[in-house]
């Protein structure tokens, strides 16, 4: 491990970069979790817009509007990725998180089937659709933004809260929905209660637009005007390598992140055999303890370089899938759960607390943006966003054990690319 000296930063140039972090990562928050309340309100709403009688039929169509909006990720990632590189990464944010606003609105106001039949789920289809562009650019534009104002030499740490703020907008989609689960009846949520996080979503989207305004823009203007700035040729003419490498570890990285995640409630609730009220606090609880520990496995990081936490998390992933979900099947015990779920998460740790940084380090600042939001939803779009939609339909075909081998195969995926990775990062200066 070869250490580089460190530069000197004054109090003010700290100061700066710590409020750009957390203003850049305030508005990922906001972000994320107007993106993932669908998932979570969606156990109550559901049977409002697929009514078939079928719990499990009615969670799949759901599931399956939750993956077309991963689908829309490939065409967000190019188009905000060009804009971050070739205007600037502050616009490119700016108009992200107004999008992201727009559809939570839409989603609060929207008729259900039986108001206005089978337009009901097709408008919905639609707004996922755009909210789908909005997140599909938020990725990687955000994890370009927080790893050029990061301090050097803690770089790990700092770009570390991408995924602080994107696991705490999903702690607190959940955390919404358990706090309206003790004030609100189960028919009243599947009546109306389940419109008040979308509200809540809008309103705190404005806030962060006013927030992220106040951004100083990291691009250099020779950057921006090179040729190559935010085009595809300049990526796959000169850094396929390292586009093809973000694939494959991003791949694994996103089915296991959305499987212990997002799926893991209704894991709990279809499979395990939980109330929804109980899995909702027992993911609550995992969620919050996934978050704390972004930081501590991002200065692991900073320790042990970027390269040998990937293939640990590779590595472990490989080894630990497929037991956690199987005892998790045969499993009620809430206690016995959340143990599980945040061993999973600190395993997925290794990976999601660099994996923006990681990224962006495979690619020069003139197509860095695009680079990493392209790369990354290509591979959400296909592995991430189609986890609840393969599980459940494993499920309904009797073969859940399935999707246990399908995730296990994943993660030797992502060890294998992972020992492709650089020993020193090309693009960032960085200790490791």
């Amino acid at each position: 491990m070869t250490v580089t000296a460190q530069p000197h930063y004054s109090a003010e140039e700290k100061r700066k970069r710590v409020f750009a972090i957390i203003s850049a990562s305030s508005g990922n928050l906001v972000e994320w979790f107007d993106f993932y309340v669908y998932s979570f309100a969606s156990i109550y709403f559901a049977s409002q817009f697929f009514p078939s009688g079928n719990s499990t039929a009615e969670f799949l169509k759901s599931a399956a509007v939750f993956a077309v909006g991963f689908l829309m990720r490939p065409i967000g990632g190019w188009m905000f990725g060009r804009i971050a590189d070739r205007v600037g990464r502050k616009k490119s944010m700016v108009v992200s998180v107004l999008m992201m606003c727009g559809g939570s609105l839409a989603i609060a106001v929207l008729p259900t089937y039986a108001s206005i039949g089978v337009a009901a789920p097709i408008l919905l289809l639609i707004i996922r659709m755009f909210q789908g562009l909005s997140v599909g650019g938020e990725y990687g534009t955000t994890a370009t933004y927080m790893s050029e104002v990061a301090l050097r030499g803690q770089r790990g740490f700092f770009s570390s809260f991408q995924y602080v703020t994107l696991i705490g907008g999903q702690l607190l989609a959940v955390l919404t929905v358990v706090i309206l689960e003790q004030f609100l009846t189960e028919p009243e949520l599947k009546a109306w209660g389940w419109r008040v996080p979308f509200v809540v979503g809008a309103v705190a989207a404005l806030v962060s637009l006013m927030l992220r305004r106040t951004l100083h823009e990291t691009s250099k203007a020779e950057d921006l005007n090179k040729k190559e700035a935010g085009t595809l040729a300049g990526i796959f003419k000169y850094h396929r390598a390292a586009f093809l490498t973000v694939l494959g570890y991003t791949a694994g990285g996103s089915l296991i992140f959305y499987t212990f995640t997002t799926y893991m409630q209704k894991y709990l609730v279809n499979t395990s055999g939980m109330a929804p009220k109980t899995a909702s606090v027992v993911m609550t609880g995992a969620l919050f303890l996934y978050m704390c520990m972004q930081p501590v496995f991002g200065m692991l990081a900073d320790r042990i370089g970027r390269r040998h936490s990937m293939m640990l998390f590779g590595g472990l992933g490989t080894l630990a899938t497929y037991p956690i979900l199987e005892i998790l099947r045969g499993n009620s015990n809430s206690f016995f759960a959340f143990a599980l779920i945040t061993l999973a998460l600190a395993i997925v740790s290794l990976y999601t607390s660099i994996s923006g940084l990681v990224k962006a380090e495979m690619f020069p600042p003139e197509v860095r943006a695009l680079g990493v939001g392209l790369s990354y939803a290509i591979a959400n779009a296909i592995f991430g966003g189609s986890a609840e939609f393969v599980g459940l339909s494993f499920k309904n075909a009797g073969h859940e054990d399935w999707f246990f081998i399908y995730v296990t195969i994943m993660m030797v995926i992502a060890f294998l690319v992972s020992m492709r990775l650089p020993k020193t990062p090309s693009y960032l200066h960085t200790d490791h």
